[in-house]
């Protein structure tokens, strides 16, 4: 099995509804993503539009950051995702630095809130999804607990637009399989070897 993404940004309406969906389910505090919606403009004026582009953890099949891990924190699960185990890591962040994409992030301190003075209560105090220690480096999961009981992230189950499809490149009857078999995907940096199992399709 080798779980992975076809991302249509042609169809992203840059709600950031992945963004968030995302950092609710993880109960990640401020200034802490583990995908991200950038949004730039193309075209001049008076042609100028909108554009957006949707990035997470790529799941790379020859990931870097598992190459300089030195402890084995970060590993390839029987699914084909890229996790990070927190009773490895030592913090030495040599995986933020190797991951051409920028898809990780690092805890530098305890969790904090959204609205610590708030009498109606914190999203993060309320979360089921588990704390995050100090000291160690996260990313996404691909939602692993959803995903193990063969549901889509949440980020693909809430956008509204489709332009997120997730499924298993092992199985050549799957959607992700036949939108790479079209020859019409792309990866991104592909000269750095890391084999993305996040595709890009416009």
């Amino acid at each position: 099995m080798k779980l992975g993404m076809v991302i249509k940004p042609s169809r992203c309406i840059g709600c950031d509804g992945c963004t968030v969906s995302c950092k609710t389910y993880n109960a990640l505090g401020p200034n802490v993503v583990y995908r991200k919606v950038h949004k730039f403009e193309v075209g001049e004026y008076p042609n100028a539009k909108r554009a957006s582009f949707p990035a997470l953890c790529n799941h790379c099949e020859n990931p870097a950051c598992e190459k300089v891990c030195p402890t084995g924190a970060t590993y390839k699960d029987d699914k084909g995702r890229v996790q990070v185990d927190p009773d490895k890591c030592i913090g030495c962040r040599m995986c933020m630095g190797a991951c051409p994409y920028g898809a990780r992030t690092f805890n530098w301190g305890p969790q904090q809130s959204y609205f610590p003075h708030s009498e109606a209560g914190n999203v993060i105090d309320e979360a089921v999804a588990p704390r995050h220690r100090v000291g160690v480096a996260e990313k996404c999961t691909m939602c692993k607990n959803r995903t193990d009981e063969g549901l889509d992230p949440l980020c693909v189950h809430n956008c509204p637009a489709r332009a997120l499809v997730f499924g298993d490149f092992d199985d050549p009857t799957s959607e992700v399989s036949k939108l790479v078999a079209t020859g019409r995907t792309y990866t991104l940096l592909p000269e750095k070897g890391t084999l993305p199992q996040v595709h890009y399709m416009d």
